[in-house]
């Protein structure tokens, strides 16, 4: 039985692409390639917030796991018509990849919001959490294919069940994720000198998921109590 997983990727918002073929002339380009969509202001405070929380990042990475890959690939997506957002995946070849719109860099309002952004999408990696998610996911699909199995379901309902299972799996513990990477996100922006609860208000301008049942992420007010608790505590 051939199980068919939802493409992942860990992102602030919302979810883009799942890998980036990073050797393709039209993968997303390195931080030198921010224009033509941001400022020269805002390119600049971009790659310098980038030179002060990468190396954190990468620092934090070694210590918390045991053989992950902590050489992050920090990119920049060449195509400014697409939305404000950032998002964590992983490349071909399992490099850890964090990927900012052009949009997102425009539309930050200080350094502090940069690097919010930037520890968040790190900390989905070294959380493991898209491999958990796949985990999630493979285990949904499973459970929805034998249960439309045992209900005599056809191939195309045996189809449509193992999607929504998968789907249901990979979402099932999305929002404690997202809040957990909102707490680590947290470590590592401050560590790197920025101020993490001045970055969490970039939640104040974004849409409010609310508390939805298998909702991808947690509400707002939620993730900017969890910044604040873990600030406090720095």
């Amino acid at each position: 039985m051939r199980v068919v997983l939802p493409l992942i990727c860990l992102a602030l918002s919302g979810c883009v692409v799942t890998t980036v073929d990073t050797t393709s002339p039209t993968a997303p380009s390195r931080t030198s390639s921010v224009a033509p969509g941001p400022s020269k202001v805002a390119s600049r405070n971009f790659n310098s917030v980038v030179k002060r929380v990468e190396p954190v990042a990468e620092s934090i990475c070694r210590r918390r796991t045991s053989g992950a890959n902590c050489d992050f690939r920090i990119l920049v997506h060449p195509d400014a018509r697409q939305p404000s957002n950032a998002y964590q995946t992983l490349d071909k070849s399992g490099v850890p990849v964090i990927v900012f719109t052009q949009a997102l860099i425009a539309e930050t309002q200080n350094n502090d919001e940069l690097a919010f952004v930037l520890g968040h999408e790190a900390a989905h990696h070294i959380r493991g959490h898209i491999p958990k998610q796949q985990q999630s996911a493979t285990a949904g699909a499973l459970l929805a294919t034998v249960g439309a199995s045992i209900l005599g379901a056809g191939q195309a309902g045996v189809d449509v069940a193992q999607q929504l299972g998968a789907t249901v799996g990979a979402r099932a513990f999305s929002k404690d994720m997202e809040l957990e990477a909102d707490s680590l996100g947290t470590v590592i922006a401050a560590r790197a000198g920025y101020d993490p609860i001045l970055g969490a208000k970039y939640f104040d301008r974004i849409p409010d998921p609310g508390d939805q049942f298998l909702g991808s992420h947690p509400p707002n007010k939620e993730r900017q109590k969890t910044v604040r608790r873990v600030a406090k505590g720095l």
